[in-house]
């Protein structure tokens, strides 16, 4: 299963609000060369031109419909095909922006110094990623995959490069001249209770598991992973269930 632009907007306004309120923290300074590595649909790239809207802003994501999607949305913006752990800009940048893309690339420990020294003097790496491993709704991905007649196929799903916020800081503070790092809870209400849940990481975390899949054990993996959520999250009166979604923000500054 490939990236879904269709599929990932569902929950646009939702998925965006980080993306707010990561560039808020982002310091004052020119801005004439920005990139949105992970860029997706164009959600957040066209945040970051908005910001900025006198830069040259670029647009990377290694889907090609997401790219389509981006496109289509922001004609007048330059989206390219590529990896972040393979990228390499040609001339300095004053700001790299990566909402909820850094989980799917190895070896922060190389990435992220490498992204840094791409940086202008004063320029910026603005980074978001979702710091919800310990929640239920990944512990029951988890599960149904080690459970199902599937685990064989599954035994490497999942698997995505997060740290802590210390460890972020230590990384970064040697190389910048400020370090910011906190943590957020949202809680996203999902209207279809449990079945919205599943749709909600149909678009990201669930991804890698339904890739290994054939269309049956889709299905049943699916219904294996609602049954688990019905289980884990309590629906409000009305049938919401509100999801929990912790998200760690890295602000490094050179």
């Amino acid at each position: 299963m490939t990236w879904s632009a269709k599929q990932y907007v569902t929950f646009e306004d939702e998925r965006t609000r980080p993306v707010r309120d990561l560039l808020a923290a982002i310091p004052a300074h020119d801005v004439r060369r920005a990139i949105d590595l992970g860029c997706g649909p164009g959600n957040s790239t066209e945040a970051v031109a908005a910001r900025y809207p006198d830069a040259k802003v670029i647009g990377l994501d290694n889907s090609e419909d997401m790219i389509a999607a981006a496109n289509k949305r922001l004609p007048q913006l330059f989206f390219i095909t590529g990896d972040i752990a393979s990228w390499q800009s040609d001339e300095p940048v004053d700001l790299i922006f990566a909402n909820a893309s850094m989980q799917w690339v190895p070896d922060h420990r190389m990435l992220y110094p490498r992204l840094v020294g791409m940086l202008t003097e004063a320029g910026t790496l603005a980074v978001q990623t979702p710091d919800n491993l310990d929640e239920p709704a990944h512990h029951a991905m988890r599960e149904v995959a080690a459970q199902g007649p599937w685990a064989s196929k599954l035994g490497k799903a999942g698997r995505e490069a997060r740290h802590t916020a210390d460890w972020y800081y230590e990384l970064l503070k040697p190389l910048c001249a400020r370090v910011d790092v906190w943590r957020t809870i949202y809680h996203h209400p999902m209207k279809d209770g449990a079945a919205g849940v599943v749709e909600w990481f149909k678009g990201s975390a669930l991804r890698p598991y339904l890739a290994a899949l054939d269309e049956n054990e889709q299905k049943d993996f699916l219904g294996n992973y609602r049954e688990a959520i019905s289980k884990a999250y309590r629906p409000l009166a009305d049938g919401t269930v509100l999801l929990p979604f912790p998200r760690l923000f890295v602000v490094a500054t050179r």
